[in-house]
């Protein structure tokens, strides 16, 4: 039976990854900031058009290093949608910050860019878009809002590496944006994120926080004599073997984008007739937006019990999830934040959406042995098709 699972997820690796790793180990330098992490920061500012990129640990490392850069204070208010990790709350938190959950879009599951506004108040800092999916929010009324109140936008891309917005990259199109390379994301290092800082203002500020508050990245390059504390700060850079396996990523990410691409288009494909027969509804993604395919799920009807569904997937040998539990709704959520208007759509389709496997290198047999379990699940408790 185990030989037949089918996992949720599966690290895909390139093949190069422990070669660099070793060619990392053998040129002396593993602490972090050297030739790999040079090529990542290379990559990442080629490929994205951002004034600097810098790699974290993580991309919850890399949300905290926006809460510095912003210079959080307690009491500042952030505008983020309630359905998202965790991460996307926690680092503003940190610094006392307070999140101010607004509901999100019935299609995309995105922030509700419509209700923005209606949230801002004097104490208001900043705004979070989470691209939900690798699905691209509206990012042109979010930046108009964010220049008419003076506000800052940090886009929480942990899921949108390789998606654009209207042909922009995520990430690079807010003031400042962050990536997750987690063993969960397309491309990634185990462990592993960055920050992408699209304002040159933020740039110098960027390095010497992720320093822990030196400018020590200044007296590498000769631009200063020695380097001592300048500021807050922490460390926020991965190791050299980090960057080594992420290197062997990049340099495929286009690939393993396709690939990704190709075996969502096919789940949308065998899911038309479930959505048509009114059981379910698959992703809906809008023109201008080109997604990385980083999840599929499927919103399951009102007449559908969700657990049930999940269930038969165990049954099968299947690996299901559900997604975020909202934030508002959560002990912390509640003591550390509040919720500006109804969360209706966040209340609602937080509680149907199902997340298929995917992974480069599930076969269509696998996929097609999913949707029929879940055409199963579902015909026996609805009694459709």
């Amino acid at each position: 039976m185990s030989s037949n699972i089918i996992l949720f997820n599966k690290p895909y690796m390139t093949g190069n990854e422990l070669h660099y790793i070793a060619e990392a180990k053998f040129g002396n330098m593993l602490s972090g900031d050297g030739s790999f992490t040079k090529k990542c920061h290379d990559w990442l500012q080629r490929n994205t058009s951002c004034n600097k990129a810098l790699l974290t640990h993580s991309c919850t490392a890399a949300l905290e290093m926006c809460a510095l850069l912003l210079d959080i204070q307690p009491g500042d208010e952030i505008i983020m949608p309630s359905y998202t990790f965790v991460s996307t709350a926690n680092a503003f938190v940190l610094r006392g910050g307070i999140p101010v959950f607004v509901d999100i879009r019935e299609d995309t599951l995105n922030l509700d860019e419509k209700l923005i506004e209606g949230a801002i108040t004097p104490r208001t800092k900043a705004i979070v878009p989470v691209h939900y999916a690798g699905v691209a929010c509206e990012m042109d009324t979010i930046m108009t809002i964010a220049k008419r109140y003076n506000l800052k936008v940090v886009e929480d891309a942990a899921q949108g590496v390789m998606a654009t917005y209207k042909g922009r990259i995520l990430g690079s199109i807010g003031d400042l944006g962050t990536y997750s390379f987690h063993e969960t994301k397309n491309v990634i290092s185990g462990e592993g994120g960055a920050l992408l800082v699209n304002d040159p203002v933020l740039a110098q500020r960027a390095e010497i926080i992720r320093e822990k508050g030196t400018d020590r990245s200044l007296f590498f390059r000769g631009e200063v004599d020695k380097y001592t504390w300048q500021e807050i700060g922490s460390s926020f850079l991965p190791g050299e073997i980090i960057a080594a396996f992420l290197w062997a990523q990049l340099q495929e990410a286009e690939k393993i984008t396709q690939k990704r691409l190709t075996s969502w288009q096919y789940y949308h494909k065998l899911l038309e007739p479930l959505e048509s027969n009114g059981v379910l509804r698959r992703p809906i993604v809008p023109n201008e937006c080109q997604h990385n395919a980083h999840m599929y799920y499927v919103l399951l009807g009102s007449g559908v019990d969700r657990q049930t569904v999940l269930d038969e997937f165990k049954r099968n040998g299947i690996n299901s999830v559900f997604h975020y539990v909202p934030l508002h709704s959560s002990p912390a959520g509640r003591r550390y934040g509040r919720v500006h208007g109804a969360m209706i759509e966040t209340d609602k389709q937080s509680e149907c959406l199902i997340r298929l496997p995917l992974w480069v290198g599930i076969t269509g047999q696998q996929q097609s042995r999913v949707v029929s379990v879940l055409n199963r699940a579902v015909r026996s408790y609805t009694g459709k098709v």
